[in-house]
């Protein structure tokens, strides 16, 4: 709905195989990862409420010896796209599309 997922890692208990209850996505592009973040955080599914955040740092799974050519090559060069950070000297364009979040209260003009 957000964008095209590219990788999924479930992490799980290395002695029972169950899901530890959370996992990391890539998507395949930071614009499908911030609408993810924005629209996903904080929703409940089946009673539980749902926390979704970026992850600064990720570490790739140790035991790699059975990924896929494609996990393997994000892997190497990293998940997403990389952008440089934004600055105040940045500005947008009128073919950016990028959704504000407005307070209670405030209005945009």
């Amino acid at each position: 709905r957000y964008g095209e997922v590219v990788n999924i890692n479930l992490v799980r208990d290395k002695k029972t195989g169950k899901s530890k209850g959370f996992c990391f996505l890539c998507y395949e592009d930071q614009r499908s990862t911030i609408l993810a973040v924005d629209n996903f955080n904080g929703i409940k599914i089946k009673g539980r409420t749902i926390r979704v955040d970026h992850v600064a740092n990720y570490r790739p799974p140790k035991d790699s010896d059975d990924l896929d050519d494609v996990t393997k090559a994000l892997h190497a060069k990293g998940c997403g796209v990389k952008t440089p950070p934004h600055t105040s000297s940045d500005s947008l364009s009128e073919d950016d599309d990028v959704p504000v979040k407005k307070q209670k209260g405030e209005v945009c003009s």
